[in-house]
């Protein structure tokens, strides 16, 4: 592993991989590193955590971030985005409707934010500086950043109606040494370790079930999986959660 990630402030995974733990919400982000690009998942809360974001991965880098993909519309994982100049933006198919400047969604992003703590001068400075993906992604996506190549997938819905997961398969020579034996996905909320799952009004209780079911044949027994919120699990922690959202909304 390379020090320079951990004096950085983020927790290595993978050479090249990596996901740094916001502080306030315990939101991660996820930072990916190839050759020639470099792809950050989620920006945080506000352009605050956007920045920080920012100057931590340029930090370990060296160079600029040049992808984002939005796990899904919620404040504390997309409103720092704008801080980060000339990137392509993905999120899934749906996001960048919602996340049009001036639209309910932006509005109702604001009102989020702020009632649950972000000062609203910032909430709405955030939201007045807005960015929606340029990339809907429906299926699945394969971007190569340099030897290393990643995967979006739009598995839900679930938590939200727009839940975009990536994987990183192992055993690509990547910098450093490659990403590692075991693959990694980034979750998103659809799951979380730091508490119980969350659901808001924008949840689809009877379809978040299915949608993990989609993140554990992604990743299957072996992977690494990052919630959007905690420390890293095991496939054996996704389907305990997997049946306990079952549970919730009686799909078995």
């Amino acid at each position: 592993m390379d020090a320079a990630w951990e004096d950085s402030g983020w927790e290595q995974l993978a050479a090249g991989v990596g996901r740094y733990r916001l502080p306030r919400w315990d939101a991660t982000a996820g930072l990916v590193a190839g050759r020639d690009g470099a792809l950050l998942f989620d920006t945080g809360a506000t352009l605050r955590e956007g920045r920080e974001l920012r100057t931590r991965a340029e930090a370990v880098l060296g160079r600029r971030v040049t992808h984002i993909a939005l796990s899904h519309p919620h404040f504390d994982h997309v409103l720092g985005t704008a801080v980060f100049a000339g990137v392509q933006v993905y999120g899934a198919v749906g996001t960048d409707a919602l996340l049009a400047r001036g639209s309910r969604g932006a509005d109702a992003l604001r009102r989020d934010a702020v009632r649950h703590g972000v000062p609203a001068p910032e909430a709405a400075e955030a939201v007045a500086h807005l960015v929606a993906p340029h990339h809907p992604v429906s299926g699945e996506l394969t971007l190569e950043l340099g030897g290393l190549r990643v995967t979006l997938v739009n598995c839900g819905p679930g938590h939200t109606g727009h839940d975009l997961a990536l994987l990183v398969p192992g055993g690509q020579c990547g910098p450093g040494g490659g990403s590692g034996d075991r693959d990694i996905v980034f979750c998103g909320d659809l799951i979380e370790e730091s508490g119980e799952p969350q659901a808001g009004p924008d949840a689809m209780p009877a379809r978040w079930p299915a949608a993990v079911d989609r993140l554990l044949a992604l990743g299957g027994e072996d992977a690494l999986y990052v919630p959007g919120h905690g420390a890293v699990v095991d496939a054996a922690f996704v389907r305990g959660q997997r049946d306990v959202l079952a549970a919730r909304s009686r799909v078995s």
